[in-house]
């Protein structure tokens, strides 16, 4: 088997080493020695937009919210499923992936950012949410491995009660959020349900009906929700996809 090949590698203040490498034609994306990501195994990926965009079709001027840019299949899922009006903003904490996903990666997932209807943020996602009171019918979080699974301890805080709170509270009313996972976590789906969400839980495959099985925590939210949560800062490497 031919060895991987490192293709990028850039230190990050606070996150570590960030290293892109590839063997053939599949990259992998990885943060402190530990692989986040592949661009072989992105079916999930797609069940996470087609979960956050499915009340979504033919709406006119939605707005959807990506957490986690990877490799660009979920954003590319996610413009799919929307009208020519929608808009989409792309929250990810690492330039360099950024920069990536611009050039060397652009083709992977057919240019996504190239897209008119993508705003990239580069920034946490939690402060974005904090920032934007009701503002998204759709947020898809594909931030690290979910809540059982961290490699980062900072992205604890987008899994905790204040957290969903966050997200609960940037939503319009009965829009969707959807938190991609590699494992079930019953507490999580507890806390979704403790600020007001109803949850489902999928089980889509990593690569179309094949590979391992992945976890999305699909949640609608209804009522009023929390009237604020407590301030919280954090920096945390996405996961995305």
């Amino acid at each position: 088997m031919k060895p991987w090949e490192t293709v990028e590698k850039e230190q990050v203040p606070e996150v570590g080493e960030v290293v892109l490498a590839r063997r053939d034609n599949e990259y992998v994306l990885r943060v402190r020695g530990q692989t986040l990501m592949s661009s072989r195994q992105h079916g999930s990926e797609a069940a996470l937009a087609d979960a956050g965009c499915a009340h979504l079709v033919g709406t006119e001027k939605a707005r959807v919210l990506v957490g986690g840019l990877g490799f660009g299949f979920t954003v590319r899922a996610v413009l799919d499923r929307l009208e020519p009006s929608a808009r989409v903003v792309v929250a990810e904490l690492l330039p360099s992936v950024v920069t990536w996903n611009r050039g060397i990666l652009a083709s992977l997932a057919k240019a996504p950012l190239e897209d008119s209807r993508v705003t990239v943020v580069e920034g946490d996602v939690g402060r974005l949410m904090r920032k934007q009171s009701g503002a998204f019918d759709a947020i898809l979080l594909d931030v690290d491995n979910g809540p059982s699974a961290l490699t980062h301890p900072d992205n604890e805080s987008l899994y905790d009660i204040t957290g969903v709170s966050v997200a609960y509270g940037a939503l319009r009313p009965k829009g969707t959020l959807v938190v991609w996972s590699a494992g079930p976590s019953p507490a999580f789906v507890k806390r979704l349900e403790d600020v007001g969400f109803t949850v489902q839980v999928l089980k889509p495959a990593a690569h179309g009906t094949k590979g391992p099985r992945h976890t999305l925590f699909v949640a609608q939210r209804i009522g009023k929700g929390p009237a604020s949560v407590p301030s919280r800062q954090g920096k945390r490497p996405g996961r995305g996809g």
